[in-house]
């Protein structure tokens, strides 16, 4: 995301009160304005459409299969989209710009090929088992598809710096999907939850089909060499695993809670806790703007620190080298630093806020009493993945997955206990296993600033590997012994 330096340098340059608003409103548009403006649109049609007077099973009907949509597409979509990102990086690099669509073809095939081997399954047992219309699975199911489909595009552009075109394609396809369901339900007089989930199925293809043209006008030529393409996931299969257990362990803590005796089972197919999944959903909230501050102050300051040292290394002396690798890691733990004190005075602040106003919105005891501790874990989580960030840019995909290895188990096996625990510590699991991958994570770093010359000098090879036949050992043999033989 190199890009974003760039743009926010120039905003910030002039230091004044406006251009430091500029430079944030900035850094949200290309980071999670998308989500956002699928939330105000949900909130939006629930009020104009009158969402609270349809009946209680078919409100939760509604919810579920937008939680279900919404998870499962992150998940299915998790495995492949650090291996393409990095194959995608390594071809413009190199300006192979005709082997970007085979990449595009074969990542497509790879994500709707797992997304239906779980969709499909569970819309079968949802219609057969939880008798839900087959209209309504499969106009939840095509909804899926089209989300997995948008998340997918969005590597291709992220890659190619088009942040600002990926938020005006949702912000279009919700005003879509928002246009639609006034349509459907004052004029063509459906249900509220058909019309919702129709008009929201619509814009997320809207969206998706915008992203599918926009990466195609990028890049018209295919050399149809799709072989190396599936060489990269073997070749990178640490990112493949530690992407999926990170977005594993977002989730994995409400699936423990999914099964205990605060569950909601509907038509017997959709599983939720809703308290805790409010919390959760309220906790990640609280915290989500140390994405945006991560993305701006990485981008403006280290970025540059690790171009220089990257450019000592390839030209400079044996000193310039040592200096440049000092600056970058002081930077690094400055920013580490910096992120920490600005996101927790800022996640304080909508803490504060919502324990005084959430209570007069109808939000329950039970999930203002689960928020604390999980506002806590994902205060902890966002600065694990900020190290893995890190991790990243030093290649040094041993310690990105040995981090997402023990914050997947820890929080897996701390919310199984969580569960025995009063409600206050229910959010336990997210901590411990939040601070275990921090833990892990700064080690490694720590490491790798100690180990930093030989992680980069000495992983290479003089002699290219291959197989086939061993060469003979002899190295060196007199002219005379030579010719002697010769003649016998």
């Amino acid at each position: 995301m190199a890009g974003i330096g760039v743009r926010l340098n120039r905003i910030f340059e002039k230091n004044t009160l406006t251009t430091n608003l500029v430079g944030f409103f900035y850094s949200t548009v290309v980071t999670v304005a998308p989500m956002f403006v699928i939330i105000i649109n949900l909130i939006l049609m629930e009020y104009l459409l009158d969402f609270a007077s349809v009946g209680y099973v078919t409100r939760e009907l509604f919810s579920c299969t937008i939680l279900y949509t919404f998870i499962f597409s992150l998940l299915t979509a998790s495995p492949f989209n650090a291996v393409l990102s990095c194959y995608m990086s390594d071809v413009i690099y190199e300006e192979r710009y005709q082997d970007i669509l085979p990449c595009y073809h074969i990542g497509m095939l790879l994500n709707i090929g797992l997304s239906c081997l779980l969709g499909i399954p569970f819309c079968l047992w949802e219609h057969f088992v939880g008798k839900v219309p087959t209209a309504y699975v499969f106009c939840g199911f095509c909804g899926y598809i089209s989300l997995v489909l948008v998340f997918y595009s969005m590597i291709y552009l992220s890659i190619c710096k088009d942040y600002q075109r990926i938020s005006q394609y949702f912000f279009f396809g919700m005003l879509v999907a928002f246009v639609l369901a006034l349509i459907l339900h004052f004029i063509l007089k459906w249900e509220t939850t058909w019309s919702m989930l129709f008009s929201l199925t619509i814009g997320f293809f809207v969206t998706a089909t915008l992203e599918n043209a926009l990466i195609r006008r990028y890049f018209v030529r295919n050399s149809n060499h799709y072989r190396p393409v599936l060489q990269y996931f073997r070749k990178y299969w640490k990112l493949i695993f530690t992407n999926f257990l990170y977005i594993l362990g977002l989730y994995i803590h409400n699936f423990v809670f999914w099964t205990t005796d605060m569950r909601m089972e509907i038509a017997k197919s959709f599983v939720c806790n809703q308290p805790y999944d409010m919390a959760s959903c309220l906790a990640m909230f609280t915290n989500i703007s140390a994405t945006i501050i991560f993305i701006a102050r990485v981008e403006m300051n280290f970025h540059e620190k690790y171009k220089l040292y990257s450019e000592a290394v390839i030209g400079g002396k044996g000193a310039d080298i040592d200096n440049a690798k000092k600056r970058m890691f002081r930077q690094l733990s400055s920013e580490l630093m910096t992120l920490a004190r600005l996101q927790f005075i800022i996640s304080v602040v909508v803490y504060l806020i919502c324990v005084i106003l959430l209570p007069g919105e109808g939000f329950s005891g039970m999930t203002l009493k689960i928020y604390p501790s999980l506002a806590v874990g994902y205060f902890i989580l966002f600065l694990m993945y900020a190290e893995i960030i890190f991790l990243y840019y030093f290649d040094d995909l041993t310690g990105a997955i040995w981090t997402a290895i023990v914050f997947c188990l820890v929080t897996w096996i701390g919310s199984l206990i969580a569960t025995h625990l009063p409600v206050i510590w229910y959010g336990a699991g997210v901590i411990a296993g939040a601070f275990a991958g921090w833990s892990v994570a700064y080690a490694r770093l720590r490491w790798v600033e100690k180990n930093m010359d030989r992680h980069v000098f000495c992983r290479g090879n003089l002699i290219p590997q291959g197989k086939g036949k061993r060469p003979s050992g002899m190295v060196y043999e007199r002219k005379a012994e030579q010719e002697q033989k010769e003649e016998a």
